[in-house]
């Protein structure tokens, strides 16, 4: 049966061309994106900042409730229809979205490494990535076989068709599903398919394409339970990312326990971050996750 390990871990990601974390502190972040550098909140960056000041295109000011809303102050000309970024082969549009994120997860730079490491070798491996969001994860991952990407937002899945084509991936091995997540996996859990691997990113709350309702304490479990049953001794992982919410690491490691009791391999749980740049850079958390793998 699958261990649970209770040596916490940190994925920490790193700067790269196109991305890094500069600086943090004050309840803020500075970051470049390509040519371009944007402040925005960061509550867990509780420490003062390294730098005297920071310089920046353009900063979210978030809105006065803590479940969001905000909106973006330029100082200098940023291209309202985005810019391009690679992260290795995979490319992509960067542009500020007015839910304060610029159209990608830095942060999920280790778990796409990790994914493919978990993949090493194979070129025949089934993936499902849910909530798939601009499809960088999923580019990433079709090195390795097929991969089946959903996500409930029709604007995602076509910024996902239009990263694979700047990508020069149009005839990867994906399939560009716009569905509800939930509803989308219990339908293969019936059609009674497998895959080899399974990321989700779910938010703490959203909506399908036919208003169905998501809210993760509620729905999470059941997600969980259904993902499970798409994999199988042979698969090698299931990745777990939570954002934003009041919610251990534990927790969530806790509740693949118990849905891959019966399978082979181990569980872990832990923290994602950022280092910034530089000497002595600091650790920037950004998330929770809980991982299977079985290798």
């Amino acid at each position: 049966m699958a261990a649970l390990s209770h040596q916490p871990i940190v994925m920490a990601g790193s700067a790269w061309p196109d991305y890094g974390l500069v600086d943090s502190g004050n309840g803020r972040k500075l970051e470049r994106y390509g040519p371009y550098r944007f402040i925005r909140p960061e509550p867990q960056a509780m420490w003062q900042p390294r730098l005297s000041g920071w310089a920046a295109h353009g900063e979210f000011v978030p809105g006065s409730d803590e479940d969001g809303g905000g909106r973006w102050q330029f100082d200098r000309p940023v291209p309202d229809e985005g810019w391009p970024l690679a992260w290795n082969e995979v490319a992509f549009t960067a542009q500020c979205t007015p839910f304060r994120h610029l159209g990608f997860f830095p942060d999920m730079a280790p778990v796409w490494d990790w994914m493919r490491g978990m993949l090493a070798g194979r070129d025949d491996a089934h993936t499902l990535n849910l909530f798939g969001y601009t499809g960088v994860g999923s580019l990433a991952l079709s090195r390795h076989g097929p991969v089946t990407h959903v996500d409930a937002s029709k604007k995602s899945v076509a910024q996902a068709r239009d990263n694979a084509a700047l990508s020069g991936m149009d005839d990867a091995p994906v399939r560009w599903l716009i569905d509800d997540a939930a509803k989308f996996t219990a339908r293969e859990v019936r059609r009674e398919r497998r895959y080899d691997g399974i990321i989700l990113d779910p938010p703490k709350f959203g909506r399908g394409p036919k208003n169905e309702t998501w809210r993760l304490e509620e729905s999470l479990p059941g997600l969980i339970g259904d993902c499970r049953r798409l994999l199988d001794a042979e698969s090698r992982f299931a990745f777990l990312t939570v954002y934003a919410v009041r919610m251990s690491a534990l927790a969530i490691g806790g509740l693949l326990a118990e849905a891959f009791a019966d399978l082979p391999g181990t569980i872990e749980y832990g923290e994602l971050a950022v280092r910034e740049e530089g000497e002595g850079g600091r650790l920037l958390p950004t998330a929770i996750f809980a991982r299977w793998r079985n290798d």
